[in-house]
């Protein structure tokens, strides 16, 4: 017989090295929630809710939601799909209270069968692309500092969508030459990428992210046509319904949990975007090992992977995946394999 679940919460204190600034602006501190799904038999799930304001969340609402939540607990942790779609039609906003429980549940349920979760789906963990770092906006100065410290990873994931965009792709490429991406966090108009278009292919850019706002799809749509380099929605795209309206206004999209709510959310979007021939991302808020870890599971199914959220932190409260050297490696305990420092 099956064994109750309860659950309990944490809110995790996270600071990154540097303050992490896009073109929405930054800070340095970040207040996450850790999720803790407990069976009867002591067994525990984690996950974490990392709420973003631009789609609706703060730290009280993850809580507030997750109160709700709480009293839709599954009797069986493996009875995933029931639960999650049971959850989504409780409170359909509050995707990244969501997503913590999600992870939770899968992080369980693998413990429960004693295999990783990646295992639940079939994946071989070897087939993970490499990550990027990212180079938040900030002075030439630091910009330096921040290329030199990002020395051990290949590929650089540059923030831009200021009006110093060119000094800052500059400036990068005059300390490297490592493959480039770049995001500009829609804080472009359509005139403005497509003007920038030959500065990127001048710098080496190879990916293009989220240029436009994220309902300027004709816009995209425009930028796209007159690009060489992939265009991937990212404010765009949050849950797979939104991929067919994206069909042939960019190349690919980008998948974050915080998002789409759940694991099971995100393996739907990547078959859906994969059924439309677009290109697949998976990418993270600030967050730590949890979150990073429960996407991690699934980036042998990938094209472009973005998971340095908790390699930006300064005090990261657990060990998981890493993304040591770029390439992605999956723990290779139970469930999603975490631990606490």
């Amino acid at each position: 017989m099956a064994s109750p679940v309860r659950m309990e919460t944490e809110i995790l204190q996270l600071r990154t090295r540097h303050p992490f600034i896009i073109a929405r602006g930054g800070q340095s501190d970040y207040r996450t929630v850790m999720v803790r799904l407990v069976d009867g038999d002591g067994l525990e799930g984690w996950g974490e809710a990392a709420p973003a304001r631009i789609y609706g969340e703060s730290t009280e609402t993850v809580l507030a939601a997750l109160t709700n939540y709480a009293e839709h607990l599954p009797a069986d942790p493996l009875h995933i799909e029931d639960t999650e779609r049971q959850w989504e039609k409780l409170l359909r906003l509050n995707p990244a209270a969501r997503c913590a429980l999600s992870a939770a549940l899968h992080d369980l349920a693998g413990k429960r069968l004693g295999i990783p979760v990646h295992r639940l789906w079939g994946l071989d963990p070897a087939r993970a692309p490499r990550s990027t770092f990212t180079i938040g906006i900030d002075t030439v100065e630091k910009l330096r500092q921040k290329v030199g410290e990002a020395s051990e990873y290949p590929i650089l994931k540059i923030k831009l969508g200021t009006d110093r965009d060119v000094e800052i792709l500059r400036t990068i490429r005059e300390l490297t030459d490592k493959e480039l991406r770049v995001d500009a966090n829609t804080g472009w108009n359509t005139r403005q990428a497509i003007r920038m278009l030959p500065v990127l292919e001048e710098f080496g850019v190879t990916v293009l992210e989220q240029p436009l706002p994220a309902d300027d799809l004709d816009g995209l749509a425009q930028v796209t046509r007159a690009s060489r380099i992939p265009v991937i929605a990212d404010e765009s795209c949050l849950v797979a319904a939104d991929i067919p309206r994206l069909v042939g206004k960019v190349d690919g999209i980008n998948i974050k949990l915080a998002k789409c709510g759940s694991l099971r959310e995100a393996i739907r979007m990547i078959a859906v975007a994969r059924a439309h021939h677009l290109m697949v991302m998976v990418g993270c808020m600030i967050e730590s090992s949890i979150a990073i870890t429960a996407a991690a599971h699934f980036t042998p199914l990938v094209d472009i992977v973005d998971l340095d959220g908790a390699a930006l932190l300064a005090n990261d409260p657990f060990t998981g995946a890493t993304i040591a050297g770029g390439q992605v490696r999956l723990p290779t305990g139970p469930g999603l394999g975490l631990s606490r420092r």
